[in-house]
């Protein structure tokens, strides 16, 4: 099978897969962490620890258990209430009261940041909670029963979906926003290599021998998606990870071939598919959508490879890292870091497509409401003030106008450090310690938003 198609299945299978039957999400709901109270930083990696602790120890036959925190798990509430105060600012801004306050979280895990944000609406903008919409898209059974458990007695507008984001179907005319926290680290990559006498690339396929044993084998590329992927790379100037004067030189790269013991392939190549997946489903079913998505940007002990992904366990209670992918399915967490730069680009593109036009619907909102009274095309007057589009907007989609009423198109999405965005949304006195230190800006530094 295709790599992705492995990582999928270990991450996944319903029956055997790490995230239904090994993951745990650590939970901080028993009691939330104090900020005022601590001294100092290390004071608070103690508290952390201890609360680990409070999960039991490790069998020492086999792995232990699947452990893990999150930023909406240690900080809350206060992590989520800056993601509620970015989305509704927005809102406020451009929608509000004519539209309402539609939102879509993917991998809700507990569905502790879906109850901190309709917590923090329902008393800080009561008449915004009054339009609100929240709707969760999981794939784990599991945690759909919990996330259901948790949010339908308490918040009547939150609604759980059990299916995969990339079989999702219904199109959403209306404008929404759609989150993405720390998931899509765990989405599936392929790897490519590419020849390096003709610049071919090659596919990656797992394959088993008669022992049991996994490999990898390079055949062309013959897989739509990684086809697509590689094109649409190519089309916004995004090089493969090879010596530019190799890329420009058929004759280096034969010279280069013939010398001893040289490697006939390039080094593996993992090119995030999944998430073209996701955008495309963005771009299809979600067609006024604003993104927030936050991740990993870079990764220590990852394995060899060119964005290549972290493979650990937990044994024994410590993490092992392992140097392979090639694992057994489901006892191991797989998850990558993600180039925030190289996915705007790929977002950006794929929202400036035309429209398919296979559908009617695909063309304009099937709805009318008192912000969508146009009846020509938008797109006819977006250059009519300027002679120039501007660089960071959209084209506008047809049909809809802007909250100032001019066609101008939704401004374009940018990356922004973790400390960034949370300098600019949380209030950031409740994360505060007793020496001035701030555990919510100093940690997790290698994530990143895009928004």
């Amino acid at each position: 099978m295709l790599v992705r198609d492995f990582i999928e299945d270990s991450l996944y299978n319903p029956h055997y897969g790490y995230f239904p039957k090994q993951a745990t999400i650590f939970n901080t709901d028993a009691q939330p962490i104090e900020f005022s109270n601590l001294r100092d930083s290390i004071e608070f990696q103690e508290l952390v620890a201890s609360k680990y602790e409070g999960y039991g120890s490790d069998s020492y036959e086999g792995p232990g258990r699947q452990l893990w925190h999150t930023p909406t798990e240690l900080f809350k509430p206060y992590y989520a209430q800056a993601i509620a105060q970015c989305l509704v600012s927005e809102y406020l801004l451009k929608y509000f009261p004519y539209e309402d306050f539609i939102i879509y979280e993917i991998g809700a895990g507990n569905g502790t940041l879906a109850m901190d944000i309709l917590n923090y609406l329902q008393e800080y903008y009561p008449m915004v909670y009054e339009r609100t919409q929240y709707r969760i898209i999981e794939i784990s059974g599991s945690l759909v029963k919990q996330q259901k458990r948790r949010l339908y007695n308490t918040h009547p507008c939150a609604k759980v979906y059990h299916r995969s984001i990339f079989h999702w179907k219904q199109r959403e005319p209306a404008p929404c926003y759609f989150l993405a926290m720390e998931v899509v680290d765990n989405f599936a990559h392929d790897v490519v290599r590419y020849d390096l006498k003709t610049m071919q690339p090659y596919q990656g396929v797992v394959v088993i021998n008669q022992d049991g044993d996994f490999d990898i084998v390079y055949t062309p590329v013959t897989d739509p998606l990684i086809s697509s992927m590689l094109g649409i790379r190519e089309r916004l100037g995004h090089p493969p990870p090879i010596n530019r004067a190799l890329r420009s030189s058929s004759f280096l790269r034969q010279t280069y071939a013939n010398l001893p013991f040289a490697p006939n392939l390039s080094p593996e190549e993992y090119i995030p598919t999944r998430m073209l997946s996701l955008l495309r489903t963005l771009r299809t079913n979600f067609p006024r959508h604003r993104l927030l998505l936050s991740d990993f940007s870079s990764l220590p002990d990852t394995i060899p490879g060119v964005n290549s992904p972290v493979v650990q366990t937990r044994f024994r209670n410590t993490t092992i890292p392992c140097s392979t992918l090639l694992v057994k399915q489901g006892y191991f967490d797989i998850f990558f870091p993600t180039n925030f730069s190289r996915l705007r680009d790929m977002y950006e593109y794929l929202l400036s497509q035309p429209h398919s036009m296979k559908n009617p619907s695909d063309a304009f909102p099937s709805r009318t409401t008192p912000l969508m009274s146009s009846t020509s095309s938008l797109a006819l007057g977006q250059g009519f003030f300027s002679s120039t589009y501007p660089d960071d907007r959209r084209t506008p989609l047809d049909g809809v106008a802007s909250s100032s009423g001019l066609p101008v198109g939704e401004r374009k999405s940018n990356v922004f450090t973790h400390a960034e965005f949370l300098e600019t949304y949380a209030d950031l006195t409740k994360t505060r310690l007793k020496n001035g230190e701030n555990p919510m800006l100093d940690f997790y530094k290698n994530v990143k938003f895009l928004f």
